[in-house]
């Protein structure tokens, strides 16, 4: 077998055959490896690199991945959308960005390449939404008129965000949990915080009436307001102070948001509720349901937790059924007399 040592080659297998690439998520050699034409097809790819065709969408990829907005992103985020980029450049590289440009022509085949994830809606989701921002930054270039992937409808249809924890479901999960668990369930439902900003409040964020603290999915822009109110400075003074942080696990240390997850995921076990679809970002759901029976308007709703005006909306939709809006309206009432 002939050895290849070019830079950057990438070499892929699929049903049965193997493809060679010039580099991740570069265009696909020609040929056997070592020969002419092979090597043909490495050179013309590099000198293309150097000198890119602006009318292939391979362009569009490597410039969006080294646009300023690709960079804002978390890297966590960035970590999975760099090995979508990389699929979305081999399977339409070589495609010219003017067949972006034909809804019609080019749907089908984004609809076949989602497919290959069909059993999978999420992934495939996923996959669509990370082609949808490259082919919104074409938009913005002035390359294509419009988003071809705008329109497409998604195949998974389930809405975490209309998911909430009940009391009773709370009060069957903190049977059999563990007590630093169970200070998390309390904090997440009283407070509304998400997994990754919880495991990081610390006692210094709790400022007079309040517990204030940057939120990490606004990458520290927004702020999280949220009054001490009874139950929750209940909550608060049942958490003994073991570490700087408010939670901390039964080694006395700060929570991480893995080593917490699979925590819960074990008591969810335990509880008998793994089958349940009850993820603990859901406890955020809670959080905004008690402060809109409180009387708490949507917008500071959103203000408190530091979310968008829309999701609270969705939410108070979805599950403030009629009694306790109605409860929440009497007690606005007696308020007023």
């Amino acid at each position: 077998m002939v050895r290849i040592d070019l830079k950057g080659l990438a070499k892929v297998k699929a049903k049965g055959q193997t493809y060679w690439y010039a580099w991740r998520g570069g265009p696909r050699l020609l040929g056997q490896p070592g020969s002419p034409e092979f090597m043909a097809s490495y050179n013309e790819a590099v000198e293309q690199r150097r000198t890119p065709d602006k009318n292939r969408f391979r362009f569009i990829v490597a410039d969006y991945k080294a646009s300023a907005d690709y960079k804002k992103l978390a890297q966590s985020t960035r970590d999975q959308w760099g090995k979508w980029l990389d699929r979305i450049g081999l399977y339409f590289g070589d495609l010219r960005v003017a067949q972006f440009d034909r809804p019609e022509k080019i749907r089908p085949v984004i609809r076949r390449w989602r497919g290959r994830w069909a059993d999978t809606p999420r992934t495939a989701d996923y996959a669509l939404q990370v082609l949808s921002h490259v082919c919104a930054h074409a938009v913005e270039l002035g390359s294509i008129a419009g988003n071809p992937c705008e329109g497409i409808k998604h195949l998974y249809s389930n809405d975490r965000s209309e998911i909430i924890w009940t009391d009773s479901d709370v009060a069957h999960v903190k049977k059999t949990c563990s007590i630093e668990v169970a200070h998390a369930v309390d904090l997440a439902a009283h407070t509304g915080l998400r997994l990754s900003d919880l495991v990081r409040v610390a006692w210094s964020h709790v400022d007079g009436d309040a517990i204030v603290l940057t939120t990490g999915k606004s990458r520290h822009r927004r702020e999280a307001i949220i009054p001490l109110y009874d139950a929750l400075r209940t909550v608060l003074a049942r958490i003994p102070k073991r570490a700087t942080t408010i939670l901390s696990n039964s080694r006395r240390r700060p929570w991480t948001a893995d080593g917490f997850g699979s925590s819960f995921n074990k008591a969810k076990i335990d509880a008998g509720i793994s089958d349940r679809d009850l993820h603990f970002n859901d406890l955020r759901g809670t959080a905004a349901t008690k402060f809109y029976i409180a009387g708490f308007s949507m917008r500071e709703i959103a203000e408190t937790l530091a979310w968008e005006e829309e999701s609270v909306e969705k939410i108070i939709r979805r599950y403030v059924g009629r009694a306790a809006a109605i409860k929440a309206r009497i007690k606005k009432l007696e308020t007023r007399e």
